[in-house]
């Protein structure tokens, strides 16, 4: 049953600013202090419950000097923004499965700035998503998982995937369009089977969408619409190829007070020019053609970066067709 219409206020709602980690992997996470300190600012003064501040992933398996420093997110480079971050806004960072190392990079919360973290997995990974909820939670985190591309999956595999995060200590599970797929009305369908796993296990559910189809927003309220409460959001929507729902624009549907529209717009005024000439992303037509057809996004991220335009030649190619 829906939970909320388009004037509602529900206080459950929590925003997810995720900026620094999916606009990274637009800029290698090559952020400004400066950028990073006024994000920050701005965050807070416009009410966002949450920023994430980029990836949690081992120094082992990525060369350091090719990446910024959120690509790993270093408890002194988080706490050299944040001092002890003594506010109502929560830190967290990203961890895929597999890619940090849990027994040497993840220090005990009381030691930590970081409140929680993001754990991301496909369906067939669930298993190792768990081990990894079940580590951080002993040290002291609050966690969720993001199940990554749910459009390719098969129901009867989603709905096994959410029997196990269910039984686990995840705090919140997350619907995630990664190939910018999804229409408003699959999104309630699919809110409903995870609203149905929820509510048997006690479980938060969030929505990250992506934009390839400019959908990305529509299908955020349309998931708030149907109770899911915790919303990812990006400025200007600065993520991976076609990006995601866009901030300003969240800020601007929420109708509790406690969000602020003007500072984000600020922001975007003094920092966002100077990002977009040296980033690219946002809605184009190759990102419309593979979450057309329901695709990983890098051909369209190869395609743009070769300068191409031959679109049909990449239609036909995304349908293997001579």
């Amino acid at each position: 049953m829906d939970t909320g219409n388009l004037q509602s206020v529900r206080k459950s709602i929590r925003v997810i600013d995720a900026t620094l980690r999916d606009g990274g992997l637009v800029n290698s996470f090559e952020f400004s202090d400066t950028f990073v300190k006024a994000l920050y600012q701005a965050n807070l003064a416009s009410g966002v419950d949450y920023m994430e501040f980029g990836y949690k992933v081992s120094e082992k398996l990525f060369d350091r000097t090719k990446f910024g420093k959120w690509k790993f997110c270093r408890e002194d480079d988080i706490r050299s923004i944040v001092g002890d971050n003594k506010t109502d806004m929560r830190i967290c960072v990203m961890s895929d499965v597999g890619r940090v190392d849990l027994n040497s990079e993840v220090i005990p919360k009381k030691e930590s700035v970081i409140d929680m973290y993001r754990i991301a997995a496909y369906v067939n990974q669930i298993p190792a998503a768990v081990e990894m909820a079940e580590h951080c939670h002993k040290m002291g985190y609050r966690t969720c998982c993001n199940i990554m591309a749910i459009s390719r999956n098969q129901e009867s595999d989603l709905k096994h995937a959410l029997e196990e995060l269910g039984k686990s200590p995840v705090d919140i599970i997350y619907i995630v369009d990664s190939f910018g797929a999804i229409y408003p009305e699959e999104i309630r369908r699919i809110c409903n089977i995870y609203l149905e796993a929820a509510d048997k296990y006690g479980k938060q559910l969030g929505i990250h969408a992506h934009n390839n189809q400019q959908l990305a927003f529509a299908n955020t309220i349309e998931a708030c619409a149907k109770g899911i409460d915790y919303l990812d959001a990006t400025v200007c929507g600065m993520g991976r190829g076609a990006g995601n729902c866009f901030m300003e624009a969240l800020l601007g549907f929420l109708k509790n007070p406690k969000y602020k529209l003007e500072p984000m717009l600020e922001f975007i005024r003094e920092y966002m020019p100077a990002i977009k000439k040296t980033a690219t992303w946002g809605y184009d037509t190759p990102y419309l053609l593979t979450g057309l057809f329901n695709t990983h996004p890098k051909t369209a991220i190869d395609f743009i970066k070769e300068n191409r335009t031959d679109y049909v030649q990449f239609l036909r190619e995304l349908l293997d067709v001579d």
